[in-house]
């Protein structure tokens, strides 16, 4: 008989098994595939060194002979053997074939997939296991040096051991689970998993190829690694670990500057050491360890499990989000998971984004950051050695290593890596009023008019999925939503604005030819498709069934924007708000493949890499959904960034709630469904300067909270908070009471109208900021140690922030508290609302917070641009400059305004704009002209001089006697008001 034969009776005999479930999975596996004769199974080839050749066998005789038994051997090689063989094929079939032989069908873009996910590439080829350890090298190692050997629920003693690695239980006082405590199974020293082979100096930094001693006992290491060093810049290393035999997916986006040369004198020192797997990475200077992966030698790199180690110089290390956690990351045994992810924020649950990068505040004041371009999803781990594990299921190992040695720096040199902030229009800056479930254009307009009519200063109304038709991309609801066309021409006719919700979701069950988002993305073929080749289907807010664009399609720009474009001839609208982008799907159920079940699963929510949003085996143009997930809501946010500027022929103004390393180049974000509680409030303060660190500036919460009914005492504290997050919206799920500040009551129009008002007040100093963030990498909103890192009681504070260097808000947390502590770091510092002085060594304040008030700071030596606040940032911009002077112990003061239209693309570039810096020196105050173009801003007319020590008899402005004046003797501040000094060319006020 043939061999094919042989196969089919049994799959046959197989056919009793198939009311197993289990069995009738793993047979669909491989008849999904396509199989169809024994060549077709990529471990059963006919080709084998287990070739069966019983066409040649013939019965003889009755009688047992030497050929009977030969023949008899043979069919027990047939019909017991090869079942075995063929179901062990099976099983790995599902989790160790080729990519190509997975479900899908042939064709050139499955071939081009192969670089996106190679298996074959990472045979073990039969390497040895690693040698059971010497149980005293194992006693040597440290509790809090302990790296986790065994990443399961219920580790035990023999798989330990079979692993290698060292197997001593502890008593674990806390109620977490491995990896989150000292872990009983554990690498020990020398483990050497790698050893170089090869290392040679080249131009840009040097080459290293290192070989595997054992097997992980994870399927298919990577024998050999490539390592490639590159000393790109002075205060940038390059650190890469590739496959060099076989391609694997690196992550297309960000896009980073490649370098070729080397950097003449670098701030850091890269060594190997020969006789170990890993690296070091030091601090030129003063020889601080920053990286060092040399003594924990667990390196693991195979096809689904890639891990690293390194002890960490200190305990104070920020970032490596987007988590709710507080913003000083805790060492004690914490895991962060980066898998983007559609839940309310909670703590140890994978969050929105995804940003593998930290910032780390060294033992000696200084700082560096580390950042891994990597998209796939991944465990970070951090341990109290300190110490830090990186465990990724895919791509390649690809670090950067920023020297800082400024904590400002640090984000500077990243953003120059992963693209700049993007520049906000001014408008955006202004107060956003939305809600889910506003239902109908009338109670738009309700809600929005009462708050307009209470005195609310206000910019933008949004609208919420609500105002769909069918919830369908693209389309309003033209009865309740009728008017809105119109509603929003009169809201520009008021100097306002108004932004739509857009889901990334298109309907697909619309009547064919009725629907154009669906219909033209089909003709076009720029949906995601599933592991067959088809649009993958799925469901989000439809009535029905979803598909979604494929934002790495180059078609996909062209599809996106017409749609957008179509949208914007009917409503004029001016930004937009992109939401369910992790993506979010909700339906379950996918073919089974180690890319739904890899041989690692990261802590994920929900136990699996699919729950809540699409396959893994989903194809996208840039590679397997398994891979690029996290880059969705990233790419979506280039496109629509991209689309909204073409289409205006403005700066475009984008929010998004997914995020990747870079999205603050294209979009801004925020905090997602928050409940409306005391807590939630609390913890937005560590995610908007977490994400000041991931140079996504114009970041905020929703005000008042999402989830739930808010309480007027909440909220009065929430909008005074809000009113400080440099993207300020209120917002709320349909579900929950109106919260918009009316609604809430008279105190709470009350806090809302002060908190606001200084705000606007604020905006050019803010704008200014902004432009700084945009050219330079600086952050908006920062941490206090920011600006004093020789304060080590900084590093932890989390409740007050900064903007920029000069202005501290502290807000009250706590209900019914009407004072609040404050740490004042050393320095002068100054009242926002009475004016007076603080001389701080370093110390706590109990400050008076009122119920309607926030208590707000200024630093001595820092000047701030303002205007008068106006219900509009429009009205406010044509309001005269003024100017707040807070003087240092030394009579020192230095500040900027940047100024340009406020809208136009290209500002900056293209020379639109003005530049302009003061300095106080003791009893005079002057403006340098940094740069003067077409757009010039409003003139002087006041300004504010805070810590004026002696008292004033008389004011002059470029030489000339000015009245009036005002000199507080008691809070010793001056005030000449009534100016119209032009800010084109330099002034200089002095008094006496």
């Amino acid at each position: 008989m043939r061999i094919k034969n042989v196969v089919n009776s049994v799959l046959l005999r197989r056919a009793k098994l198939l009311s197993q479930p289990d069995t009738q999975a793993l047979y669909d596996d491989v008849t999904e595939s396509g199989a169809k004769d024994i060549d077709d199974f990529p471990n059963f080839r006919s080709d084998s060194n287990e070739s069966i050749e019983v066409e040649s066998v013939e019965r003889k005789s009755s009688c047992p002979s030497l050929t009977t038994i030969i023949l008899l051997l043979a069919l027990l090689a047939v019909f017991i053997v090869l079942p075995i063989i063929y179901l062990l094929s099976c099983f790995n079939l599902i989790y160790e074939r080729r990519l190509d032989e997975v479900h899908y069908q042939p064709s050139k873009k499955i071939h081009d997939l192969l670089n996106a996910f190679h298996t074959e590439s990472t045979k073990s080829n039969g390497l040895p296991i690693p040698p059971k350890p010497d149980y005293n090298q194992c006693k040597l190692v440290t509790k809090a040096e302990r790296f986790d050997c065994l990443s399961t629920e219920s580790p035990n003693q023999r798989d330990c051991e079979a692993r290698g690695c060292c197997w001593i239980p502890v008593h674990h006082v806390h109620l977490k689970k491995p990896p989150l405590d000292t872990p009983d199974c554990f690498y020990p020293p020398n483990y050497n998993t790698y050893r170089y082979v090869n290392i040679t100096e080249t131009n840009y930094g040097l080459v290293a190829f290192l070989k595997r001693n054992y097997s992980s006992t994870y399927p298919n290491d990577v024998e050999l690694l490539k390592m490639i060093v590159k000393y790109e810049t002075e205060s940038r290393l390059h650190i890469k670990l590739i496959d060099p035999n076989f391609p694997r997916y690196e992550p297309p986006y960000p896009e980073v500057p490649i370098v070729n040369g080397a950097a003449l004198n670098p701030s850091y020192i890269f060594e190997i050491d020969s006789l170990k797997p890993g690296f070091k990475v030091l601090r030129k200077e003063d020889k601080t360890i920053i990286f060092d992966s040399n003594n924990f030698q667990n390196l693991i790199y195979s096809n689904q499990f890639i891990q690293i180690s390194s002890k960490l110089p200190s305990k104070y290390i920020y970032g490596l989000g987007e988590h709710r956690s507080t913003f000083l990351l805790s060492t004690d045994w914490s895991l962060f998971t980066l898998f983007n992810h559609d839940a309310i924020p909670q703590f140890n649950k994978n969050g929105y984004g995804s940003h593998p990068f930290y910032l780390l505040l060294e033992n000696s004041s200084k700082s560096h950051g580390v950042f891994l371009l990597n998209s796939n999803a991944m465990d970070i781990i951090l341990q109290p050695a300190p110490a830090i594990t990186f465990r990724t299921i895919g791509g390649v190992l690809d670090f950067y290593f920023f020297m800082g040695p400024t904590p400002s720096d640090v984000v500077s040199q990243y953003t120059e890596l992963v693209r700049r902030p993007f520049m906000p229009p001014y408008w955006a800056l202004g107060f956003h009023l939305c809600r889910f479930g506003y239902n109908s254009l009338n109670d738009t307009k309700k809600v929005m008019e009462r708050n307009i009519k209470a005195g609310i200063p206000l910019d933008t109304q949004w609208n919420d999925l609500d105002y769909m038709d069918n919830h369908n991309d693209f389309t309003y609801d033209k009865s309740k939503f009728g008017g809105l066309p119109k509603f929003v021409k009169d809201l520009h006719n008021r100097g306002m604005h108004y932004i739509p919700l857009m889901d990334p979701g298109i309907s697909a069950s619309e009547i064919p030819n009725t629907y154009p988002p669906y219909d033209t993305g089909i003709k076009m073929d720029i949906f995601v498709k599933n592991s067959s080749g088809q649009p993958f289907i799925g469901k989000v807010w439809n009535s029905k069934s979803t598909v979604w664009p494929d934002f790495t399609h180059p078609n996909t720009v062209n599809y996106w924007t017409q749609m957008l474009r179509n949208l914007h001839g009917q409503i004029e609208f001016d930004g937009l708000w992109i939401d369910m982008n992790e993506p979010s799907n909700f339906l379950s159920g996918c073919p089974r493949s180690s890319l739904e079940t890899p041989p690692y699963l990261p802590g994920v929510d929900g136990g699996a890499l699919n729950y809540k949003t699409m396959c893994m085996s989903a194809q996208h143009y840039a590679g397997l959904h398994y891979n690029v997930h996290n880059l969705f809501g990233f790419t979506e946010g280039v496109i629509s960034s991209f689309a909204m500027a073409e289409i205006r022929g403005k700066r475009p103004m984008v929010i998004s709630r997914s995020t990747f390393s870079g999205q603050g180049h294209y979009t801004g974000h925020w905090s997602g469904d928050v409940w409306s509680a005391w807590a939630d409030m609390r913890y937005t303060i560590p995610e908007l300067l977490s994400f000041s660190l991931f140079g996504v500036p114009l970041m905020g919460a929703d005000i008042c909270g999402f989830n739930g009914n808010t309480t007027a005492s909440l909220c009065n504290r929430w909008m005074q908070l809000g009113a400080f997050y440099p993207f300020s919206r209120n917002h709320n799920t349909d579900d929950g009471i109106d919260q918009d500040p009316v609604a809430m009551g008279n105190l709470v129009v009350s806090s809302s109208k002060n908190a606001l008002r200084i705000r606007y007040s604020l905006l050019p100093y803010l704008y200014t900021l902004f432009f700084k963030a945009y050219k330079y990498g600086e952050t908006v909103s920062r941490p206090l140690f920011f600006e004093f890192t020789d304060d080590p009681k900084t590093y932890a504070i989390d409740t007050q922030f900064l903007w920029g260097p000069a202005l501290m808000i502290i807000p009250v947390l706590q209900e019914n508290h009407i004072f609040v502590n404050a740490y004042l770091p050393k320095g002068v510092w100054y009242d926002f609302y009475s004016r007076s002085e603080i001389i701080s060594a370093g110390t706590m304040f109990n400050l008076s917070a009122p119920l309607d008030e926030i208590p707000l700071m200024i630093r001595g030596g820092h000047i701030l641009p303002m205007q008068a606040p106006m219900s509009t940032t429009t009205l406010s911009r044509m309001t005269k400059m003024q100017l707040l002077v807070a003087s240092d112990a030394n009579g020192l003061s230095l500040g900027q305004l940047y100024w340009d239209d406020g809208d136009s693309l290209n500002s900056y570039e293209e020379k639109r704009y003005s530049l302009i810096s003061f300095a106080l020196q003791g009893n005079t105050l002057r403006s340098n002209i940094n740069f003067i173009g077409i757009e010039v801003p409003p003139n002087l007319g006041k300004i504010i001089v805070l810590g004026v020590r002696i008292p004033v008899k008389q004011v002059t402005v470029n030489g000339v006697t000015t009245t009036p004046f005002k000199y507080d003797t008691i809070n010793r501040v001056l005030t000449v008001d009534r100016l119209n000094v032009p800010l084109n060319k330099p002034f200089a006020v002095a008094w006496k």
